[in-house]
């Protein structure tokens, strides 16, 4: 029996193809129609897979929640370590798919990856001895944190034009048009100082709120 031309329409190409259109284009870039498109196939056919482009983008957010490491949270590193390392994957996920953060940014919801996420990171505070209250509490703010880290860049949100900054309006940003040409260093640089200042304050409230009460 020959093969067919195109792969059978699935779930993951599905996906994959609105994951695509995403981040090229943005959320705005997605419909049925285009997806169908973009898949070679007719619109209803999608509907065998999903009801609605607002269950296709919540799939879509879910995969990328799926690209975030959480191995540090189950191979024996202190709760400190395994969150820093946590934070980093996972804004590396962001950082690859900036456009689904806004969906993303709704909280997990049913979304069984999204899910797993907090899952580990609530799971691994409370084992270290934080209360659980405070465990949700560290989950919200790195959530927050490593969320706004990815929506924007700060280098690059400046012109390359020295021109642009009159010293006499702007005295302190002189070099600011050299920013943009270092986006990627400033950028890594700004999101492992806030990283490690938040670790620090948390750092000093396990010292007065957990190792009293396991001392």
């Amino acid at each position: 029996m020959a093969r067919p031309r195109k792969p059978l329409l699935s779930t993951d190409r599905i996906v994959q193809a609105a994951r695509d259109l995403v981040d090229a284009e943005g959320l705005a870039a997605v419909s049925t129609r285009r997806l169908a498109a973009e898949l070679g196939v007719s619109g209803p056919s999608l509907y065998n897979h999903f009801r609605t482009k607002d269950e296709i983008l919540e799939a879509v957010a879910d995969s990328v929640s799926a690209q975030v490491d959480l191995s540090m949270f189950e191979d024996g590193r202190d709760w400190r370590t395994a969150l820093h390392d946590w934070a980093v994957s996972y804004r590396a996920a962001l950082r690859d798919h900036p456009n689904i953060v806004p969906v993303l940014a709704r909280g997990p919801g049913r979304r069984p990856a999204a899910l797993r996420l907090a899952d580990a990171v609530y799971g691994a505070m409370v084992d270290a001895g934080w209360p659980p209250a405070q465990a949700t509490s560290i989950g919200a703010l790195m959530r927050y944190f490593v969320m706004g880290s990815a929506l924007g860049s700060f280098a690059g949100g400046f012109v390359d034009d020295a021109g642009a900054y009159d010293p006499a309006d702007y005295p302190h940003l002189g070099q600011a048009h050299l920013l943009a040409e270092q986006q990627e260093k400033i950028d890594e640089r700004a999101f492992e100082t806030g990283l490690r200042a938040l670790l620090d304050g948390l750092e000093q409230q396990y010292r007065q709120i957990v190792r009293p009460a396991s001392g």
